[in-house]
């Protein structure tokens, strides 16, 4: 099987053969499905960061009873204004016992049950308590100050879809509707692996030539905050068998792989063909009308996706992020959903080419309360840039130029 974007002998990459992003995916997922992972069920503690594998309803009304919205006293609200006995007290955590006789009032906590009789709460600050009596001197409409039942959510009512990672603000909603723990999809183990002869390990020291592996690290912890794990490989010489050993044992033992380095159409790039070479669909797309990361590969064996990156640091973590990101997303189970962009305002102007996406990476800076995008210039070397950027802006293939001080959004990194 032919990639969508088939090179031509010797040519290596064809501007008129290479996809925009989004046609590379749509061409991507037409021929791999991707192996939807296991689903396990976790402890409700322990579901932070997780894809929910089943979608969630309530199990009955909530409040599943009146509710009084103020501290104050419950009374029917027709006979006011009025003199009112002071009949007792609602407490906490009862409901249903209490019941308001005409002409009296009860007293009742927020969030207390309001009793049968009274329809309606009067604020302590607006009664004048006398002994054991209440005075209420003006008007109150009939449901003033009261929760009805089911006012939050009713029985049945959908709450949480399949696919949606957990937060901190769903967990509180799992734990009221009465669950101790949670369907979600298994996390993907996603093998990260640097290639190139030029890598020796961080902490070894530079002779001249040498870079010192920091993809991986990269990679790794986009991959993490995507959802996955990742499961680190040793760096690999530019050798072919040496890809396509450590491509099979990768994906023999893991759901998918991230390589940077070796996708591009020089001698010494190793990674198309031992994609090709380890089993159907092989390399599915190969080049992107983009910049940086025109050399990206998608590819799968199976069900397995592989992804890979420019050796570039920079490029590579845009690329995962800005191309990679639907492909892990499949992979976790998670419904995915870029996530918003940031508005700022352009500090310089910006121009791309025409037919093509260019990602700028940007730096940020706060100016008198208005987010400043600083236009970072890309080059193949830079290895800090990721940290002097904040995010980048995608300048899109009709949407050529953009001026300074013209409004932009701002796509921070997903790691951090």
């Amino acid at each position: 099987m032919q990639p969508a974007n088939a090179l031509l002998p010797r040519e290596g990459f064809v501007p008129e053969r290479l996809l925009a992003p989004q046609q590379a995916l749509v061409a991507y997922f037409a021929r791999v499905a991707v192996t939807r992972p296991a689903i396990e069920r976790v402890a409700l503690e322990s579901a932070a960061g997780r894809v929910l594998a089943e979608a969630i309803a309530a199990d009955g009304d909530y409040p599943a009873v009146r509710r009084s919205a103020m501290d104050g006293f419950a009374l029917d609200s027709r006979a006011a204004p009025a003199t009112f006995e002071i009949a007792g007290e609602v407490r906490m955590g009862r409901a249903g016992a209490d019941r308001v006789e005409a002409g009296k009032a009860m007293r009742v906590p927020t969030g207390g049950a309001v009793p049968e009789g009274a329809d309606a709460v009067v604020p302590i600050e607006d009664a004048v308590v006398t002994g054991t009596a209440v005075t209420v001197r003006e008007r109150i409409d009939t449901g003033e100050n009261v929760i009805p039942a089911g006012a939050d959510m009713r029985r049945g009512e959908p709450l949480l879809p399949a696919g949606l990672r957990l937060g901190a603000r769903h967990l509180g909603l799992l734990a009221t509707v009465g669950l101790a723990s949670v369907n979600v999809y298994r996390r993907p183990v996603v093998a990260v692996i640097s290639s190139g002869d030029e890598l020796v390990a961080v902490d070894a020291p530079l002779r001249p030539g040498e870079v010192r592996d920091s993809n991986r690290y990269v990679v790794a912890a986009s991959l993490e905050a995507m959802g996955a794990q990742a499961r680190h490989y040793p760096t690999l010489v530019d050798e072919d068998e040496a890809f396509r050993a450590a491509l099979t044992s990768a994906l023999d033992e893991c759901d998918a792989v991230v390589l940077t380095g070796g996708s591009s159409v020089g001698d010494r790039d190793r990674l198309p063909a031992a994609v090709a070479a380890v089993g159907a669909p092989g390399v599915v797309v190969h080049g992107l009308r983009v910049k940086p990361g025109k050399p990206t590969l998608l590819g799968a064996r199976g069900g397995k996706p592989v992804i890979g990156l420019p050796g570039n640091p920079s490029s590579a973590l845009m690329m995962l992020e800005a191309v990679g990101a639907p492909v892990v997303a499949s992979l976790t189970g998670e419904n995915f959903a870029p996530v918003p962009p940031v508005t700022a305002r352009l500090a310089e102007a910006v121009r791309g080419r025409q037919g093509w996406t260019w990602y700028v990476p940007v730096a940020l800076r706060n100016e008198a309360g208005t987010l400043v995008a600083q236009p970072l210039a890309l080059r193949s070397f830079s290895v800090s840039l990721t940290v002097r950027a904040g995010g980048y802006v995608v300048i899109g293939e009709r949407d050529v130029e953009r001026p300074a001080d013209s409004s932009v959004a701002v796509h921070r990194f997903l790691g951090g």
